[in-house]
């Protein structure tokens, strides 16, 4: 495991203990999840949350009507 050296303003340490405390966990544990939050390749959950949030949105047949016919396909086996 590595280990890092990092600066932080008074307030943010504070700030930081103190959300560390709240959640019973040490500070170090606290720092590495939340860096470990902000770097997953994952959508926010506000994102999430408004996926199929306009009810009124045009279906996918509605959007395609008017493009013509699709081409044929080849495999791709």
């Amino acid at each position: 495991m590595a280990q890092i050296t990092i600066y932080l303003p008074d307030d943010i340490e504070n700030k930081a203990r103190k959300a560390a405390q709240e959640r019973q966990t040490s500070v170090s544990r606290w720092i590495a999840d939340q860096i470990s939050q902000n770097l997953r390749d994952t959508w926010p959950k506000s994102v999430l949350d408004a996926a199929g949030a306009v009810p009124e949105f045009l279906s996918l047949e509605t959007i395609r009507r008017g493009y013509g016919r699709d081409v044929k396909r080849k495999s791709v086996e």
